[in-house]
């Protein structure tokens, strides 16, 4: 990625499961100048999916959108609540490539900009680490921490991650998606 792009985040809460998910994944759609290059990931937690999608585009791009089309008045639709995280610079990246299959992600959204992130580098031993800072003021979080990880050493990782203060600590999962 280049020095000058901007990756926004954006969430998604449903009880759709990623095929589910991914079938409605048309019904969104981005402004004409967002870059196509998007990575999605899930996560489960008690029967509700999470998943994050990364947009990555130029910094000039500010005219970022994200919309849901309109709803056919005839067809009753699980709800997919949204929202949009914020656009994030790379002050760290280890690794530029998705994960594999033996690979997670682990992301730790952290609300303070005064957070020591040096604590979170040296808990990166085993795995990469890339670090994202808010690029705009209305940013959601301060950072955003992304963690690849072996699956095996998914558990130990997130016992360290516990011991500090982060908004949200989650494992997720990439989603294999055909062009949108």
């Amino acid at each position: 990625m280049k020095a000058n792009n901007i990756v926004h985040f954006v969430s998604f809460e449903t009880a759709l499961d990623r095929e589910q998910f991914i079938k409605r994944w048309e019904d969104y759609n981005w402004s004409v100048n967002v870059d196509r290059d998007i990575t999605l990931l899930q996560s489960e937690k008690k029967g509700m999916f999470r998943y994050i999608a990364q947009h990555r585009c130029a910094a000039g791009g500010l005219s970022f959108m994200f919309t849901k089309a309109a709803k056919s008045p005839r067809l009753r639709r699980v709800e997919i609540k949204t929202n949009l995280l914020g656009g994030y610079s790379i002050l760290q990246e280890e690794q530029k490539n998705n994960t594999h299959t033996n690979d997670s992600k682990i992301f730790v959204f952290v609300m303070s900009s005064m957070v020591d992130l040096n604590v979170y580098k040296r808990l990166s031993g085993q795995c990469k680490l890339n670090i994202y800072e808010a690029y705009y003021e209305n940013c959601q979080y301060s950072y955003i921490l992304e963690f690849f990880v072996r699956n095996k050493d998914v558990t130990e990782l997130l016992e360290q991650l516990q011991q500090y203060d982060a908004a949200e600590i989650g494992m997720y999962k990439e989603c294999i998606m055909q062009a949108v």
